[in-house]
Order: C-alpha cells, then sequence, then structure tokens
C-alpha cells in the first residue's frame, strides 16, 4: 500500500492503517487471515485488489473519497462494510456487492448516493441478504416496499425504452419522406439540412443514452434490456413513405400517403380533441382536393401548419376559403416560396377575411394589418365581380343561400348564447361568398383535366366543321357542273318531248299504258 508516511497501529478489532494519506491499496493478498481492515480517513479513490483476504469479515474505508468499489464479491467471509463519508454517487459504481452473499451490515451514509429518492429501494432490491442499512435494521416492510418500488421502476423504464422506439422509428420514417420528397422535386439532397431535419423532427439524444439513468438504477438487467433495445433499432423500417402521428391536440401528417387517414373512422374524442393540423411533405394541390374532408372529420381544427408543401403563389391561399374556421395559419419558408413575397400575409387577411385570422406564423393580427389588407387587395375583389360573367354572379349567389340555410340547420337546437357567437361568423360568410369567392383557386390536376376536355371539345368542333365545310363544297361543286350542262340538257328534253308528242294517238296510248300499269 501507497502510503507517505505509513503509520501501522494495532486495536482489539484488528489492523488499522487510519490517516496515513493511502491513496492505493496493494500487497495485502497474502493476509489471508485477516479478519478486521480499517482504511478509514485516507485518500483512497478506488477500492480493489482485495483477492486473497479470504477471512476478512470486516472493511472499514470511511472518509476516504471512494467514487467505485471492486473485487468485494471475491470476499466469502466479510459481513461488515462501512463505506460512509465518501464521493459514491449511483450504485452502478459499486454493482458488485449486489453479487456478494455473505454482506449483511453496509453503511452509504454521507455519500451523494444517499441522498437520491431512489436510493434506499434500490440498495434494498439488489441486496436482499442485508440486515442494516446504514446501522439501522432492515424491516421485513421495507424489503415489500423496496419490491414494489422496483416493479414500478422496472415498468417506468420499460414504457420509457418503449418511448425511444417509437421517436427513433418516427425519426426514420421522416427522413425517409424527406428523401423521398427531395427526389420527387429534382433536389439534391443537403447534408446540413438533412442535419436540420433530423434535429428538429427527432429526439436530441441517441434513444440507447437516453435511458442510461434509468438502466443504471437496476444493473443486473442493463445487459439483456440494452440487447432489446439494439435489437429492436435494428428491426426499425425506414421504407415507409408516410407518417400520421396525433401528439395531444395536434395532427402531423407526412407525405401524400397520410392523406389516406382523412377516411378513417376517427373516434368523436380525437376527433374533437385536435385544433391543429400540420401538413408536411405534401404537394398543396393534394392537400385541396381533402379539405373538405378535414372540415368534416375534424371540426374544431382552428390552427393549419404547412412545411415544403409548394406554396408557390397567393391564389393558393384562395383554396383555404373552403375551411369552416381558420384562427391560426403557419407556413413554414422552408419549402414554401410564397412567403418570400412581401405582401402575402396581407393577401391571407384579405381573402381569408371572414376567418377574422388571429396569427399568421405566431405574429397576432392587428387592425392596422386588416386595413392595410383590405387597402391593398380590396379593388381585386371589384374588379373580379365586374369581369364575372352573369351565369357565375348567379351561382355564387345560389351557394351563399345554400351555406346560409346549412347555418340555420346547424344552429338550430342550440343555446340563444352559442348562437350569437356564432352570428358574425355567418355575416362574414356570406360576405366572402358574395364579395371575394371570385378568388378562387384551380389546382393544377384539376386544370389539366379541364385542358384534356377543351381539347376534346375543340378536336369534334374542328371535325364537325370541316365536314360541314367539305359538304358544301361538294354541293357547290355540283351546281357548277349542273350549270355547264344544263343548256344541252335543256334542249335534249325539250327534243324528246317534241318527238314523243308528235304522234298523238301513239303518246295518248302509252299514257294510258302507264296508267294501267300503276294501278
Amino acid at each position: 500500500m501507497e502510503a507517505s508516511p505509513v503509520k501501522w497501529s494495532s486495536s482489539p478489532r484488528g489492523p488499522t492503517q487510519e490517516g496515513n494519506l493511502i491513496t492505493k491499496i496493494e500487497n495485502v493478498n497474502h493476509l489471508c487471515d485477516l479478519r478486521v481492515l480499517n482504511l478509514a480517513r485516507n485518500l483512497l479513490s478506488h477500492v480493489d485488489n482485495l483477492n486473497g483476504l479470504n477471512s476478512l469479515t470486516e472493511l472499514n474505508l470511511r472518509h476516504n473519497q471512494i467514487t467505485s468499489v471492486r473485487d468485494v464479491d471475491n470476499l466469502p467471509c466479510l459481513q461488515r462494510l462501512f463505506l460512509s463519508f465518501n464521493n459514491i454517487a449511483n450504485f452502478e459504481s459499486v454493482c458488485c456487492l449486489a453479487d456478494s452473499t455473505s454482506l449483511s451490515d453496509i453503511t452509504f451514509d454521507g455519500n451523494p448516493i444517499a441522498q437520491e429518492s431512489w436510493y434506499k429501494h434500490t440498495v434494498l432490491q439488489n441486496m436482499q441478504q442485508l440486515r442494516q442499512l446504514d446501522m439501522k435494521r432492515v424491516t421485513e416492510e421495507e424489503r415489500r416496499m423496496a419490491s414494489v418500488v422496483a416493479k414500478k421502476e422496472e415498468e417506468k423504464k420499460r414504457e420509457s425504452h418503449k418511448q425511444s422506439l417509437l421517436k427513433e422509428k418516427k425519426r426514420l420514417t421522416i427522413n425517409n419522406i424527406a428523401r423521398q420528397w427531395d427526389l420527387q422535386q429534382h433536389r439534391v439532397p443537403n447534408i446540413a439540412t438533412s442535419q436540420d431535419r433530423k434535429d428538429s423532427d427527432s429526439p436530441s439524444q441517441d434513444p440507447c443514452q437516453m435511458d442510461r439513468s434509468t438502466i443504471s438504477a437496476f444493473p443486473e438487467e442493463t445487459g439483456s434490456l440494452d440487447s432489446v433495445l439494439t435489437s429492436a433499432l435494428q428491426g426499425l423500417s425506414a421504407t415507409d413513405t408516410h407518417l400520421v402521428d396525433v401528439d395531444g391536440d395536434t395532427l402531423s401528417l407526412y407525405g401524400s400517403g397520410a392523406l389516406e387517414c382523412l377516411d378513417r373512422n376517427w373516434s368523436v374524442q380525437t376527433a374533437g380533441m385536435v385544433t391543429t393540423v400540420s401538413f408536411t411533405f405534401i404537394e398543396f394541390d393534394e392537400i385541396v382536393q381533402v379539405l373538405p374532408k378535414l372540415k368534416m372529420k375534424f371540426p374544431n381544427s382552428l390552427h393549419l401548419k404547412f412545411k415544403e408543401t409548394n406554396l408557390v403563389m397567393l391564389q393558393q391561399f384562395n383554396a383555404l376559403a373552403q375551411l369552416r374556421r381558420i384562427d391560426q395559419l403557419t407556413i413554414d419558408p422552408q419549402g414554401n416560396p410564397v412567403v418570400n413575397f412581401t405582401l402575402w400575409k396581407y393577401y391571407v387577411l384579405f381573402r381569408l377575411s371572414h376567418f377574422s385570422i388571429q396569427k399568421i406564423n405566431g405574429t397576432e393580427v392587428t387592425q392596422n394589418d386588416m386595413i392595410m389588407a383590405e387597402r391593398l387587395f380590396g379593388i381585386l375583389a371589384h374588379v373580379t365581380s365586374s369581369e364575372l360573367p352573369q351565369y357565375r354572379m348567379i351561382s355564387i349567389l345560389g351557394d351563399a343561400r345554400k351555406k346560409q340555410f346549412r347555418y340555420l340547420q346547424e344552429t338550430k337546437g342550440k343555446k340563444p348564447g352559442v348562437v350569437n357567437e356564432e352570428n358574425n361568423d355567418s355575416k362574414r360568410l356570406v360576405g366572402e361568398n358574395t364579395n371575394r369567392a371570385m378568388l378562387n383557386y384551380t389546382t393544377r390536376d384539376f386544370y389539366n383535366e379541364k385542358l384534356e376536355e377543351t381539347k376534346g371539345k375543340k378536336k369534334f368542333c374542328n371535325m364537325y366543321i370541316e365536314d360541314l365545310v367539305k359538304e358544301a363544297t361538294e354541293i357547290n361543286t355540283k351546281n357548277e357542273a349542273l350549270q355547264k350542262l344544263w343548256p344541252q340538257m335543256f334542249i335534249e328534253l325539250v327534243r324528246d318531248a317534241v318527238i314523243e308528242t308528235r304522234n298523238k294517238n301513239s303518246y295518248m296510248k302509252l299514257c294510258l299504258q302507264q296508267i294501267t300499269d300503276q294501278k
């Protein structure tokens, strides 16, 4: 043993090296008959090299600087171990004590570990043979409580592992959807961007590391749980092309395939709880097609979020007018170039004025914003309505009447206070129909369908006109030929008539014969 200076003294209980500034235990393997060893009040930081002390029954290590203990499980006769007033912070650093079958009395008071709430339960659960802990007798009730707490901790730990697995699977799926989206957009994936997505959409730590503190409380199962977690992570699939995630009041949809979830039979409780719907890695034109379903399935959705949805022009915001209500709108700059337009927020407030939006991208909407929006774009609705054909105006007015009737049906039977609260929304809805409904948005797919339909009609009309022109040309050609032949034909007709009637009797007989043949 290193010491400077080394001062040995004897006591009734056994050899003592107390207060000798000892920093390391060594050269004690030959003391096979030693029963008591007192190394209190030294400078020990680690306990090891105890092999060979086969007769040792008591080891005093109080008032040192010990942070870890090893080899104690190799002392077959050790019954009392005093570790009071050291620097032991967790049970993992003294986990070898759980393998000792002879220890019956141990002390940890004065160590950081003794201040933890789980301290007593963890020690008793892992050292069930103990009779005394910190110089106090261990009761059966304390053992029972330690067992109960251990089971709860185990369940909590397993639940934590399960949540880690789910978070990791979600991260892998979102990363795969992001790669698919980049390929569809003909982009070259940016390493920094991918890392940003990973940091924003997934836990900041690896799940294997996140639960180390929980695992360390039960060292005997650490290896098995780690292996389960590792094997489970290896089995996670990163080939999913869409993800539907409900977290509290937020419904997050990743990838166009996630839109199919709007066809599910959602429970009334879940559907009513969702107030925020987030769209990520989905074409806005595809979102437009399911907006009516969104309005029906999640009537309380008040906040819409769009990220990587290809919002590129102001007209696309017109499509949101068909929703029931919007209180907040969040357009992430990533994948939505429309936010680069200086006046995009004012156009949203103008076009969706009947919703009385409260926040856009987290910023409160003020009365001055509404006034500015009307000043900038108010004339646009007037110009559009003045240029609209009469049949379209009649159609829009008809839609307004339908919505009014639907509103009356929905409010029928409701309390007066609720009806009065919704009355303003109804009035704004009618104003939107008459003044701004002309400003609509046609998706590319719908436009292409109409374009194909128009091309078909145009082709049919061209063919019909060509047939009419061809027929008219042929008739005209025949008329011209007839005009050329008619003089000669007329002469021949007159000549034949004169020759035929020259013999009056023969002509009469011929006529009578023709009449008889006709009968």
